[in-house]
């Protein structure tokens, strides 16, 4: 694990997705550390390269709320969406996984890249229960980066409605 050392864009360039999630996280209050790691195939090699147990990477999954609405669910390693449990908490009938293109769209954010620090647009959060009392590692805003924090800062900076959403996969 390398802390990174990427700095701002210089000269006035358009800012990367880790200078906006960076900016956003400061914005918050939040005390983060941004590695850089090299790509993982799968979980547990991501895990075992940051040197950390697998559910301590949270997955930040973009769920379309409606044509032009979105949410972030937040989903610890070895977990995925349940998503009768998902649809009762958000007190709708219906949500759906946009495909990449959408995703972007959404967030600003590539697939494999997404947190909801430094989205382009503060979509509601919904977090598994099981984030909180733990340091997790999430998407830092750009390709090799994950972003560590609190889970329980980062869920009451984020305003997270957060309860049993997720389901062993």
């Amino acid at each position: 694990m390398v802390e990174s050392s990427e700095a701002a864009a210089p000269g006035g360039a358009a800012p990367t997705g880790s200078d906006a999630m960076r900016a956003h996280a400061e914005a918050l209050g939040l005390d983060v550390d941004v590695v850089e790691r090299p790509a993982a195939r799968s979980l547990a090699e991501a895990a075992g390269l940051l040197g950390i147990d697998p559910g301590d990477i949270v997955k930040s999954l973009v769920v379309r709320r409606s044509a032009e609405e979105y949410l972030f669910a937040l989903v610890p390693g070895g977990r995925k969406i349940d998503w009768s449990l998902l649809r009762a908490a958000v007190g709708t009938n219906r949500l759906s996984l946009p495909d990449a293109d959408q995703a972007k769209a959404a967030t600003g954010y590539e697939r494999g890249t997404i947190t909801p620090l430094g989205s382009t647009t503060d979509w509601p959060v919904f977090a598994d229960e099981r984030i909180r009392g733990r340091r997790v590692a999430l998407g830092g805003g750009a390709h090799g980066l994950s972003t560590f924090v609190s889970g329980d800062a980062l869920l009451d900076a984020l305003d997270a409605t957060v309860g049993d959403i997720t389901a062993e996969e």
